[in-house]
């Protein structure tokens, strides 16, 4: 909180080359971007950053295999070079997965045809990632005997990326490159107005956890809103060559259903042709996604979604049991905000089957504004290069672009930090070791920030327990993140600087003592209020969370 008050304190009255709206991913890595050439940037959200559509993806970083079936081979091709670019730079935060493509024999494709295609998609893909394979059933069976292959004719492997951690966290990661290269940001600030004076911008801003507003200059404004792009652009009155429909799409977190070593996606045809995925995370399975039109950016998972998915699933996957609702540990819902031209009419118009994740940037000249309509996790880098050369054309001086605003640590700094790690015997410390080594999980989530980590833990070795058990996020984390995450409700923590919401039943958060030392050490003297917010009122919160021990408390 101390970080966000600071750079509160410096939006109001200030003075910017660029102010962004919207701290999704096309907002984050347009600050990264434009703060990593030299650009004075401030970066705001009227909720917490990635708290709306770009928490909701797949956590894949795919060049869209399924666009082929349009023949949009550019976008393809540039979407595949933006996946291999953020592979090699993220090496320990995006790694290659198979995709295991069980095909039916009343199926849209045969095997041969889409491994003919997935052959294609790896050269399209200038061989970044491991060759296609075409699978038998027999291999099927012998490799991922949860799959049913009754009806299968057999399948495809090809390959693509994946997060380990969460997509919110992956767009933090570039608001946390923005400050560290100078920018200012905060999220649940608001823009109530902003007026064109003087070849400048300046515009009405309100904090929404507090009420205050206060105003900022600006040379230059990029609309990076996502699926209000439309709705910001109205408030401006500027017109605009492209705008948003929507397309809902969810997800449903369910206990590990694929073989424990069996480290692929699973891909199906539903039985409206349409692909959706068994997604490992960890020790749970991600299914889905939907693809339904609905006309709000406001949507939320219902029991239709929840029936289909299930069945859909079900009928594909030789289980134990069939899943249930009861199976459910969490659920995704968003919309994907997909780009069309302005005068296409309303939604109904709009050929569903054929729209894509492209992007669009668009600039008015003679106002100052840049608008980014559309786009996804895997063309970030693109947005990035482009916004930043179009707010350069508007006389913004930049750098010459090194392209280091972006990527993990150099090879050696990561190499220091395990022979540190190792030499302190940190591993040994973990709780539970069938889990995941804390020097990877440190590593791949703080970068140069684990130096300070592996000192606290030398200081104090229960800074390295974890916290809320099964959550696997250590002390030492609620730490460093109530120092430098931006952290003004629970729920930033619990469901988007980290994913239990996303991997810790409901119950079992209910019943954890930890979850009020959570707050205590995020919030301080704050600490009960946040705890009534996030569980909706003073008598909602859980006896076992209110009884829980003080920081002090577990460190003595």
């Amino acid at each position: 909180m101390s970080l966000r008050s600071t750079h509160l304190d410096r939006m109001r009255d200030g003075t910017f080359d660029t102010l962004i709206i919207g701290g999704g991913i096309n907002g984050a890595v347009t600050a990264a971007s434009l703060a990593g050439r030299g650009a004075n940037v401030a970066l705001i959200d009227r909720g917490d950053f990635a708290s709306f559509t770009s928490q909701a993806s797949s956590n894949l970083v795919w060049g869209g295999f399924k666009y082929l079936e349009n023949y949009e081979l550019w976008l393809v091709f540039k979407l595949c070079l933006s996946r291999n670019r953020l592979m090699k730079a993220y090496r320990d935060n995006i790694h290659q997965i198979g995709f295991y493509a069980a095909l039916d024999e009343k199926g849209p494709y045969k095997p041969w045809f889409a491994a003919f295609g997935a052959l294609g998609y790896w050269m399209i893909g200038l061989f970044g990632t491991r060759y296609p394979r075409l699978l038998s059933t027999d291999d099927i069976e012998t490799e991922e005997p949860a799959i049913n292959t009754d009806t299968v004719a057999g399948g495809i492997e090809y390959r693509d990326g994946i997060l380990v951690d969460n997509d919110a966290r992956f767009v933090f990661s570039f608001v946390r490159s923005a400050i560290e290269a100078g920018a200012t940001a905060a999220n649940y600030i608001e823009m109530v107005s902003a007026k064109r004076v003087s070849n400048k911008w300046v515009a009405t801003l309100r904090c929404t956890d507090s009420g205050e507003e206060f105003t900022t200059t600006a040379t230059t404004i990029v609309n990076a809103a996502g699926p209000f792009v439309d709705e910001t652009n109205h408030q401006w009155g500027l017109d605009t060559e492209h705008r948003i429909v929507y397309s809902k799409g969810i997800h449903l977190v369910v206990p590990r259903i694929t073989t424990k070593h069996h480290h692929k996606v699973l891909a199906f045809y539903d039985d409206t042709e349409r692909l959706f995925y068994v997604i490992p995370m960890g020790r749970r399975s991600v299914i889905g996604t939907t693809d339904t039109r609905v006309d709000t950016p406001f949507t939320e998972v219902d029991q239709n979604d929840i029936d289909f998915l299930l069945g859909q699933i079900n009928a594909r996957l030789d289980l134990a049991a069939p899943l249930t609702r009861d199976d459910i540990i969490a659920e995704r819902c968003g919309v994907r905000p997909l780009v069309v031209a302005a005068g296409k009419g309303d939604q109904k118009d709009v050929d569903w089957t054929k729209l894509s994740r492209k992007h669009a940037v668009e600039v008015d000249t003679d106002r100052g504004v840049v608008t980014i309509f559309g786009g996804k996790l895997t063309d970030c880098l693109n947005v990035g290069e482009e916004v930043a050369a179009e707010i350069e054309a508007l006389g913004v001086p930049l750098e010459k672009d090194l392209h280091n605003w972006y990527g993990e640590p150099a090879k050696a700094t990561r190499k220091e930090f395990f022979r540190q790690a190792r030499l302190m015997r940190l591993d040994d410390l973990r709780e539970k070791p069938d889990t995941e080594p804390l020097s990877d999980r440190l590593w791949r989530r703080y970068g140069r920030r684990a130096f300070a980590m592996l000192e606290e833990i030398r200081q104090d070795p229960r800074m390295a327990q974890d916290i809320m058990g099964s959550a696997d996020y250590l002390r030492v984390e609620l730490y460093s993140a109530a120092d430098s995450e931006m952290i003004t409700k629970l729920e930033d923590f619990m469901r988007r600087r980290s994913k239990i919401e996303l991997v810790v039943r409901d119950a079992d958060i209910r019943d954890s003592p930890g979850l009020r030392e959570v707050a205590i050490i995020l919030f301080g003297d704050d600490a009960d209020q946040r705890l009534v917010e996030y569980f909706g009122g003073e008598d909602r919160v859980p006896d076992a969370v209110r009884n829980g021990p003080m920081p002090a408390d577990a460190l003595t």
